[in-house]
């Protein structure tokens, strides 16, 4: 896909997600790997219901702004996902209601913030890191986010929202889509003692498609806690 079609798919998906209310005002940004190594990005202070595709940042691959305006101040939280997880091609960073929402509860487990709850959660957005609470932009983030060893496409950040990793920007949105609506099941059945998938339905996922998650990272099927 050209590098103008790309621009035009960020401002597509961006202009998606702030109409259904997934990332307000001028919160949350978008970013795309491109082959050359370098990134188009979301700008700064831009609300993602509005941009505008020739005003999207273009970085080289030393992350250097090329053209368009200035990026957003998260580059660090999307650099280090990118160098972690080599397959990432796309990354979406949100402040959904929802998943802030969980982030904030104090039952939440730091490798696993949400029960495999539904099959299109595990088979999207797979499991889902929890790391501490930096202010934005802070480059400590990127160090916690390192720390996970790319193990994780989706990660919440306490008290701030989620990021996540695709193989394309469709594959993002999709699954940060289903992470929001995970954790909004999550939110609506807290304390009400629901069933989850069984460890067995969970491993039969992960051989029937595949799946890559961290408590099975060696894919012989047993969950590895």
């Amino acid at each position: 896909m050209s590098e103008s079609r790309l621009r035009e798919e960020i401002c597509r998906y961006g202009r998606s997600l702030f109409e259904r209310g997934l990332t307000p005002g001028s919160s949350g940004n978008i970013s795309l790997r491109l082959d050359d190594g370098g990134w188009l990005v979301t700008p700064t202070n831009a609300s993602l219901g509005f941009l505008d595709p020739a005003r999207i940042s273009r970085l080289d691959s030393a992350g250097r702004l090329v053209s368009g305006d200035k990026p957003t101040k998260e580059i660090p939280l999307h650099a280090a996902l990118y160098e972690s997880r080599g397959s990432a091609r796309a990354i979406v960073h949100l402040h959904s209601t929802h998943a802030v929402a969980l982030t904030m509860l104090p039952e939440i487990d730091p490798r696993a913030a949400l029960p495999p709850m539904t099959p299109y959660y595990l088979m999207r957005a797979g499991e889902t890191a929890l790391v501490p609470y930096y202010r934005p932009g802070d480059p400590a983030v990127a160090d916690a986010i390192r720390g996970l060893a790319g193990k994780y496409s989706s990660v919440l950040l306490a008290n701030h929202g989620p990021v996540v990793a695709g193989d394309s920007l469709e594959a993002a949105v999709f699954a940060t889509e289903e992470l929001e609506e995970t954790a909004r099941l999550y939110l609506l059945l807290r304390n009400l003692n629901p069933r989850y998938l069984t460890p067995d339905q969970v491993s039969d996922l992960v051989q029937v498609f595949g799946l890559d998650l961290p408590s099975h990272h060696d894919h012989d099927g047993h969950d590895h806690g």
